[in-house]
């Protein structure tokens, strides 16, 4: 099952973790399983890793040509497991894209604990369209592109769904 074509502004909210390949990895996941098209992708980087992101910029790039997009991008500098300001970011972000008529999706994949509670804590009071979840069975020798990891052990999950699911 694929999600419905979005409106032609739609934003995509994704962290930096410990791997580029899991937001790399995800981001691949979610423009080839779905039919989400962001124009806006926005990074949220805990200053730890910051260095990660001239390749993670190069790497999205690269992926959203291949679908035929160039999304604008955008990082946020989070402090070290500050999931409020996280948070913080996360919702002024949101209320942003809500106001201007976008479509907005959160990918959970490559954070780490605080700035996944801290993108997840304002879903409460704010409405997004998608929670995207690239579950791996198994980490071991998964520092690699999306294609060479076996689509067997990989599941696209969309928590925002009517009921979660598992994309193709």
């Amino acid at each position: 099952m694929t999600v419905n074509a979005l409106s032609s502004d739609s934003v995509y909210i994704t962290m930096t973790g410990r791997s580029i390949w899991a937001l790399l990895n995800a981001y691949y996941a979610v423009l080839r399983e779905t039919k989400f098209r962001p124009t806006h992708i926005i990074i949220l980087s805990e200053t730890e890793h910051g260095g990660q992101i001239p390749v993670v910029k190069k790497g999205l790039a690269i992926l959203s040509e291949g679908f035929g997009i160039a999304p604008q991008v955008d990082v946020e500098q989070i402090p070290i497991g500050d999931f409020v300001d996280a948070g913080r970011k996360i919702s002024a972000r949101i209320k942003t894209g809500r106001k201007q008529g976008s479509k907005v999706a959160i990918d959970i994949t490559p954070g780490r604990k605080a700035l996944v509670a801290g993108a997840l804590i304002p879903l409460a009071s704010i409405s997004v369209d998608h929670v995207f979840y690239l579950q791996i069975t198994s980490t071991d020798d998964a520092a690699k592109p999306y294609m060479m990891i076996p689509l067997s052990s990989q599941q696209l999950r969309d928590f925002r769904a009517t009921s979660p699911q598992v994309l193709p």
